[in-house]
């Protein structure tokens, strides 16, 4: 195999690399942006959809931000001028042997959370999802989101201002 076969995204061991390698993130980015999980699963399988279909004007290092790019315009364009709720699951622990007030006070903290997050910006609520609960680094957020570490250290330093107002005990 030619250097310029392997180095292209057509080459189907490049694609399938770069797929196994970011369509996990690419669809959390998407779904913690929006909230719902079935749009962002086929927005992620539409990019990289579009991204085999365009695979000679994509090179290898630039597909990454190509398939972000591609799946939060298609999300957009699904989305039109219609807002979305955050929804992410409750991580309930299912061995309960905690006291009733205990429950009570850890769920009413959950509705306090739930309620904050959601009256985040989208972009502050995007960037502390990806790295409070992926574990992503501010440098690979900032690529994801197309903006610089400082932004993106700045937007995380506003939403957890906002969080610890909200919330007595964060």
């Amino acid at each position: 195999m030619n250097k310029d076969t392997k180095d292209n995204v057509c080459n189907e061991e490049v694609y399938s690399q770069l797929f196994r390698a970011n369509s996990k993130t690419v669809f959390n980015y998407i779904y913690y942006k929006y909230g719902n999980e079935e749009k962002a699963y086929d927005a992620v399988q539409e990019a990289f959809t579009r991204l085999w279909e365009n695979c000679s004007k994509v090179t290898p290092p630039k597909a990454k931000a190509y398939v972000y790019t591609i799946a939060n315009n298609l999300y957009l364009n699904v989305l039109k001028a219609e807002k979305v709720r955050l929804k992410y699951a409750d991580r309930v622990n299912t061995t309960n042997h905690e006291t009733p007030e205990y429950v009570m006070e850890e769920n009413e903290f959950k509705k306090k959370l739930d309620t904050a997050l959601n009256g985040l910006p989208e972009n502050q609520r995007t960037t502390f999802l990806l790295n409070r609960i992926d574990g992503k680094k501010y440098a690979e957020i900032a690529e994801m989101e197309g903006v610089s570490v400082k932004a993106i250290e700045k937007r995380m330093h506003l939403a957890l201002k906002s969080l610890r107002d909200q919330i007595d005990g964060i």
